[in-house]
């Protein structure tokens, strides 16, 4: 079912939302479902604007007036679309993906009482994420890390005009190689293996393990 994006900034829906999440992840605290909720919504969110500016180089407008996601009944996010376009001016991507993540941001943290500063960090692995598949499709994975560190320049200069933006530059986009491929060098943990349906069961890039634990799943992954 569809979504408008604006419901993500609504208190009531995501009081909601939480409780859905709780059906869904077990009776997790509210910091543990509210990151997992994000996690999935952030990088949904951000495709339909990231996508395009790869493949065309004109991005679609993430504001949250101009989105709006496909669901499942249980709240999970599944695709999203955007209805207006922005210049081909990478700034003006970055601070509508700024002034749009840190409307988010805020009104998740408020909800479920996790970190501004660990929701953000979870919207840049997303960037991250995103534009490496997209770079991905067009054969060229290595563009993923110079469109990152210009997307990455332009946020940290629009996140001064926002009033009250935790997120001030850092982290930014990371990347490394695994078994000769390029992978996102994660920041952020989702959370998910402290909720009682998947208890334990870390992400296969999950920061919260030793380096040499993650690449050895990695590389079991993507192959040698």
């Amino acid at each position: 079912m569809e979504l408008p994006a604006t419901s993500l900034t609504d208190p009531a829906w995501l009081a909601d939302d939480l409780r859905r999440a709780r059906r869904l992840h077990g009776p997790a605290g509210p910091v543990v479902l509210g990151t997992i909720r994000w996690y999935s919504a952030s990088s949904v969110l951000v495709a339909p604007t990231l996508e395009p500016w790869v493949h065309t180089g004109v991005a679609r407008d993430p504001a949250l007036d101009a989105v709006t996601f496909d669901i499942t009944d249980d709240g999970r996010f599944l695709d999203a679309y955007s209805t207006r376009t922005l210049g081909p001016a990478p700034g003006e991507l970055a601070a509508a993906l700024v002034r749009t993540i840190d409307a988010v941001v805020t009104a998740f943290s408020r909800a479920s009482g996790a970190s501004p500063r660990a929701l953000w960090a979870i919207a840049i692995d997303s960037i991250a994420n995103r534009l490496l598949w997209a770079g991905s499709t067009t054969g060229d994975a290595d563009a993923a890390k110079r469109s990152a560190e210009e997307l990455a320049e332009h946020m940290a200069h629009a996140a001064h005009d926002v009033p009250g933006c935790v997120w001030n530059g850092s982290p930014r986009p990371r990347f490394t190689t695994v078994g000769g491929r390029l992978v996102v060098r994660r920041s952020s943990c989702c959370l998910v293996y402290e909720a009682p349906a998947t208890l334990g069961a870390k992400c296969v890039s999950c920061p919260r393990q030793t380096p040499t634990e993650r690449e050895r799943r990695l590389r079991t992954l993507l192959g040698p």
